[in-house]
């Protein structure tokens, strides 16, 4: 009987260390995001402040985009992915305020519905044509991934909900009335 309550009462203290130790990483984790800017659990090689490596592509609608006529948001989607979909009527809201010139989504897949949804309210390349450079040049491997590129073709903000991007500024400045 009393190895029994040693044994309990080990127990409970590894399991105690065990929680402590969790909390630990999940503080460290947590601090490190606000610290780069990158919300925790977005798996993005590129942050804030980080320039986006060369590409071109050219959107559905046949315009050539590039790393040097990127401002706004840019979005990448894919088909087989429900977040992505979660997430498709809350970039459109935010691309009709932002504009079409402002706002850039890479699809993967074969969805063309979610294709002329996005296509109404931004720029897009899908991934099987040319968004596989677009992805390279952002190192992303994720989807729902958002960037917020900034006037200086840098990232200003990286997240995967739109909450995550500091966009109310960026609809003054696309609707003529903030500072340049």
């Amino acid at each position: 009987m009393p190895y029994l309550a040693a044994a309990v009462v080990l127990l409970g203290v590894l399991c105690l260390l065990n929680l402590l130790l969790v909390i630990g990483v999940l503080r460290r984790l947590r601090a490190q995001s606000v610290q780069t800017g990158v919300a925790a659990g977005a798996p993005s090689a590129l942050g804030p402040r980080s320039s986006i490596g060369e590409f071109t592509a050219v959107t559905t609608d046949g315009e050539l985009v590039s790393a040097a006529t990127l401002t706004g948001v840019v979005g990448f989607f894919s088909s087989g992915c429900e977040p992505c979909h979660r997430l498709l009527p809350s970039f459109v809201e935010h691309a009709r305020k932002l504009g079409r010139e402002n706002v850039l989504a890479v699809f993967g897949g074969d969805d063309e519905a979610a294709v002329r949804a996005l296509t109404a309210v931004a720029r897009v390349v899908v991934a099987d044509r040319d968004g596989g450079a677009v992805a390279r040049a952002f190192q992303n491997t994720w989807t729902p991934m958002l960037y917020l590129i900034g006037d200086d073709h840098r990232i200003i903000a990286v997240g995967a909900r739109m909450e995550e991007l500091p966009l109310p500024d960026r609809y003054d400045r696309a609707a003529g009335k903030g500072r340049r």
